[in-house]
């Protein structure tokens, strides 16, 4: 067993056994990771959390029972055999937007971009601290719960060809609806409504994000870069979505 891995393991096995139990509003997970007893003790952590979770070793079974049962949220690790997490996820989006965090590899920067590119939520880098997967899981489902009761929320906004609606969590183009992440509805959201004025990235992460930028943070580069993808360019040519070197993005208001 990996060093690094098993210090992991003992890690996350001491702090399931000091911290105390907390209680919220039941979700159901899904956690997907062939390591098995890295999954028993992440269970049985997110369960004196409060969390319904349900546990695949294997791509396959995971696609299966998100198919067939609803969840709240999925775990999903990065590294596995025969179905990656990478390939899971891929598969997944065709038929769900179910909310994702990714596991991944402490230093593997290319799977975090992949996995927020193909449209995961937020990542952690393994070996991690269980309480801050708690943290990641609960800011991402707090986003998806209360995204009607936000201060970023209200009623329909038109900037030029785009439409957002918050009551309906859509946004459509030239009529056309737009298939987004929660993430991604809730920072082009944020842009729309502050359109014509630089959004921090701070601010951003905040706001769409519910938790605090870290000094190394790329994930909202990534859900603006799919933003973009999705959007496309103005009529005229230029980026709906500008990047304000050192402070953060603006979404263009033509005039």
């Amino acid at each position: 067993m990996p060093r690094e891995m098993n210090s992991g393991r003992v890690k996350l096995a001491i702090d399931i056994l000091i911290t105390p139990r907390q209680f919220n509003m039941t979700n159901t997970l899904l956690l997907v990771d062939d390591d098995v007893e890295f999954c028993d003790l992440l269970a049985e952590y997110l369960g004196s959390e409060g969390f319904d979770v349900e546990v695949a070793h294997d791509g396959l079974r995971a696609i299966e029972i998100l198919r067939s049962a609803p969840v709240d949220m999925t775990i999903l690790d990065v590294m596995m055999p025969a179905m990656s997490g990478l390939d899971v996820l891929r598969e997944l989006r065709r038929f769900s937007h179910v909310p994702v965090l990714m596991l991944t590899a402490r230093g593997e920067e290319i799977d975090r971009i992949v996995g927020l590119e193909l449209g995961a939520d937020d990542y952690v880098a393994k070996p991690c601290n269980p309480r801050e997967i708690v943290a990641r899981v609960r800011a991402i489902l707090r986003r998806v719960q209360i995204a009607g009761a936000t201060s970023c929320t209200g009623g329909p906004v038109v900037v030029g060809d785009v439409e957002v609606r918050a009551d309906e969590r859509a946004v459509y183009q030239a009529s056309r609806s737009l298939e987004l992440t929660s993430t991604e509805f809730d920072v082009l959201e944020l842009l729309i409504r502050n359109a014509g004025r630089v959004v921090s990235k701070a601010e951003v992460s905040s706001v769409a994000l519910k938790r605090k930028l870290g000094p190394y943070d790329r994930s909202i580069d990534m859900h603006i870069s799919r933003l973009r993808r999705k959007l496309g360019e103005l009529p005229d040519g230029g980026e709906r979505i500008k990047t304000v070197r050192g402070t953060g993005y603006l979404y263009v208001r033509l005039t």
